[in-house]
């Protein structure tokens, strides 16, 4: 039981910073940014590639997260600026993401291959025993920064000019650009933040299993399905989201078997749709006509 407790608070890490990076994202532009996905799994394999070019394992992670936030504010620049200045619909921007995405992973294949890579680099560590529970220091880490990465997402966000500009953007993005907010300059910094805390989730998931070119696609859902669960405005609410789907995943494991996380996670999605589909934290949207 404790170890099935610690595997999902585990797992609800790693989601939550895939979550919170996808939420920043979508909140601004409003359309599924499937290119995310790609996001993830150049940040391990970026990461893999400098070290395996003799650079320190922590330069390597620095620079990777850098290139990650890099190619974020590239996608929004050459692909989703020029769309939506032309008029495109999210549909549009939808099937131009799937595009990105597609072609960033190929490209990962042909570059790297499709079996797994490790990042660590003395190969496995033994984990520690913390109440009964097996758990490794990456694990550790992975947890320790995504709680933190969200409190401080959080802060900037309600605390801080910049913040309070992206929040005025993500509530009606005409009406700031009215009264003068650079909507374009704002967004780009927005992509930068949340690629460069993708590009990070995937390094810290490479650490603990495996860098794969397909990595980023099921993270990229689960961290959709916590971000749907917790509210799609709500830093927290992704928060909680992805702790419920963690949890209910492992313990689903305990009780029922393996092969029905997937099941689960998208059970509890169907059911917050037709129950409470603004999430734990969301707001109702009350529309008026006049």
């Amino acid at each position: 039981m404790s170890q099935c407790l610690a595997n999902g608070l585990i797992a609800a890490a790693a989601i939550m910073l895939v979550a919170i990076s996808f939420q920043l994202i979508y909140r601004v532009v409003r359309f599924f940014h499937f290119a995310h996905a790609a996001v993830i799994a150049c940040g391990a394999f970026s990461t893999f590639a400098l070290t395996r070019c003799g650079i320190p394992f922590v330069v390597s992670v620095v620079l990777s997260i850098i290139i990650c936030a890099l190619l974020g504010c590239g996608m929004y620049a050459f692909v989703y600026h020029p769309l939506r200045r032309r008029g495109g619909s999210s549909m549009v921007l939808l099937l131009a993401s799937l595009g990105l995405y597609t072609v960033i992973q190929n490209v990962i294949s042909l570059l790297f291959g499709d079996e797994p890579h490790s990042l660590l680099p003395g190969g496995a560590q033994e984990g520690i025993s913390v109440w009964g529970a097996r758990i490794t220091w990456v694990q550790l880490l992975n947890a320790g920064l995504s709680v933190f990465l969200v409190l401080v997402l959080a802060f900037l966000l309600k605390a801080t000019r910049a913040g309070r500009v992206v929040r005025a953007i993500a509530s009606d993005e005409a009406l700031a650009r009215v009264v003068g907010v650079e909507v374009n300059r704002y967004t780009l910094c927005v992509f930068a933040v949340g690629s460069g805390l993708a590009g990070a989730a995937g390094i810290l998931m490479a650490l603990d299993v495996a860098a794969t070119p397909m990595m980023g696609m099921s993270a990229l859902l689960m961290g959709v399905v916590a971000v749907i669960v917790g509210g799609i405005d709500s830093t927290f609410g992704a928060a909680f989201g992805a702790l419920l789907i963690g949890m209910a995943q492992h313990l689903g494991v305990w009780r029922i078997g393996a092969q029905w996380q997937e099941t689960i996670v998208f059970a509890i999605l169907v059911a917050f749709l037709l129950v409470r589909p603004e999430g734990f934290l969301g707001k109702r949207v009350r529309k008026a006509t006049v």
